[in-house]
């Protein structure tokens, strides 16, 4: 009678059991994870040499903020200085050249062909003039957004080449993260919904919100990449810092 009783109770332990899943079989879908992810600054970029110079001067140290159009680098471009006073003059006996053909012109003194030449010769140097001062124009680089120096990749005084990468700066003003989630989230997941990060440097939760939800999901993995943001302001939180993104999915409605 004893096994009995206990095999009995051990079915009916399972009945329940078995009912239970069957009562919520969606609910594997929405059950809260855990989710690794690295902060990453909004907007970042390298800055790269556009002509062969001597770095004159880096006037932001690495790790240091900067405005939006503050000039990071500087070059020595006296030959670049002096190539467009040679354009100027050139242009200046162009102009010459041509106003006297002109004249000559009208009083029949000289032919089609050298009025045409001159004005030629006149719009070449124009170009030439354009040229040497958009060249000239890069010879300082400036901050395309605010931020900070990431990274230092030259010293001043020293040469660099056309396409040389100089700095990395990033804009930490706002700090991002970039994680996957379940396809089964897009049920409910909305930007603008607000979860908890927990940094691994600092120990502490952070509020975040979602701000964009990827255009594909993934048919291996059934996943879907979202990128959220920090929701405020916290200094002591930098770019490569990592955490875990907590996340409660609602419990679904039967």
């Amino acid at each position: 009678m004893k096994r009995l009783a206990l095999a009995l109770l051990a079915f009916a332990a399972g009945l329940i059991q078995a009912q239970a899943s069957e009562q919520t079989p969606a609910r594997a879908g929405f059950e809260r994870q855990e989710i690794r992810a690295q902060l990453l600054p909004r907007q970042f970029t390298t800055l790269a040499a556009e002509i062969g110079a001597k770095v004159n001067k880096l006037p932001v140290s690495e790790g240091g903020a900067f405005k939006a159009g503050q000039v990071l680098v500087s070059f020595d471009c006296s030959v670049q200085q002096a190539m467009l006073q040679k354009a100027r003059a050139e242009l200046n006996a162009a102009e010459a050249t041509d106003k006297a053909n002109q004249r000559l012109a009208e009083l029949n003194s000289v032919g089609q062909l050298e009025v045409d030449l001159g004005r030629a010769g006149r719009q070449k140097a124009v170009a030439e003039v354009g040229a040497q001062q958009a060249l000239l124009a890069k010879c300082n680089i400036a901050a395309p957004f605010p931020g900070r120096i990431a990274e230092q990749k030259v010293r001043e005084q020293q040469f660099v080449q056309p396409g040389q990468p100089l700095l990395d700066i990033l804009d930490d003003s706002v700090l991002e993260l970039e994680f996957l989630v379940p396809s089964a989230w897009l049920v409910w997941l909305r930007v603008g919904q607000t979860f908890e990060v927990e940094i691994d440097e600092t120990g502490q939760r952070y509020p975040a919100r979602f701000e964009r939800i990827g255009a594909r999901i993934d048919p291996v993995s059934q996943s879907v990449k979202v990128a959220a943001a920090i929701d405020g302001r916290f200094p002591e939180l930098i770019a490569g810092m990592s955490g875990r993104v907590r996340v409660t999915p609602p419990t679904p409605q039967p």
